[in-house]
């Protein structure tokens, strides 16, 4: 007959040792993802004025004034997010947004803006003012070809230096408004959001497809006026940058939080 207080014994410390490992779990879990560091590059969608604004670089820009560091719109909300949901998690959020910016900017700053701030997770989000420009100028075609493998030698770097690094890509987009009035721009911009569409699934990185959003947003309100959305055809309002920060959670925001 079996010794039932050795079978108690023998229960009793089974189950203390699974809550001791539940309570450890559930203290850690905090621990172990906490200190990411996650980096938001674009243009002036991104940017939104943080330390200073402008034109200027990320060194000149004031990086102390908690009133401004991330400037404002979707780069901010998802910030606030995080940082107010998880704070024993010590998140760090970088703003590297510079307005005007194309990819050859961002190329050039690329090891002081990215690869300096060593990020786990990097959110990119570039091209309109690529398309602006190329409208602007007397160039009868745009290099798609170009823009793509100087897109992709960023992300090789990337991966080279932080191969577990999590790379975002966010489609480019436009609409019809006081900045968008040469038929060409929605067009060209359309290919430029498929072209990063396209290098995501090339380097199995993640794809957040704002392009896509705000269509989808113009299908579901038909009665809202475009410039509801982006006021100038280019820059997104106060609503559609809650709109965008609710996507971006949606597809990206598991990396924040989930375990080094």
């Amino acid at each position: 007959m079996p010794n039932l207080n050795i079978i108690n014994y023998c229960t009793t410390n089974a189950f203390r040792s699974v809550l001791v490992l539940c309570i450890m779990l559930i203290y850690t879990s905090g621990l172990l993802a906490q200190g990411k560091r996650i980096l938001f590059l674009g243009d002036s969608i991104t940017d939104g004025n943080w330390g200073g604004g402008g034109v200027k670089s990320s060194s000149e820009r004031n990086h102390w004034d908690q009133n401004h560091l991330f400037g404002s719109g979707f780069m901010y909300l998802s910030a606030a997010f995080y940082m107010g949901g998880y704070p024993e998690y010590k998140l760090e959020f970088f703003n590297r947004g510079i307005s005007g910016n194309t990819l050859d900017d961002l190329s050039k700053r690329w090891q002081e803006d990215v690869l300096d701030i060593k990020p786990d997770v990097v959110s990119i989000l570039i091209g309109t003012n690529d398309i602006a420009q190329f409208v602007q100028s007397e160039k009868k075609s745009f290099d798609y070809a170009l823009w793509s493998q100087t897109y992709a030698t960023l992300i090789q770097q990337t991966l080279e230096k932080y191969p577990d690094v999590r790379i975002v890509l966010c489609t480019p987009f436009v609409a019809r408004g006081e900045r968008v009035k040469d038929e060409r721009y929605v067009s060209l911009v359309t290919k430029l959001s498929v072209e990063v569409r396209q290098l995501a699934t090339a380097y199995g990185v993640t794809v957040v497809d704002f392009h896509a959003l705000f269509a989808e947003l113009e299908n579901e309100h038909p009665r809202v006026a475009s410039d509801y959305w982006l006021w100038d055809g280019v820059h997104p309002t106060a609503a559609a940058h809650q709109k965008m920060a609710e996507l971006w959670r949606s597809v990206a925001g598991e990396y924040v939080t989930e375990h080094k």
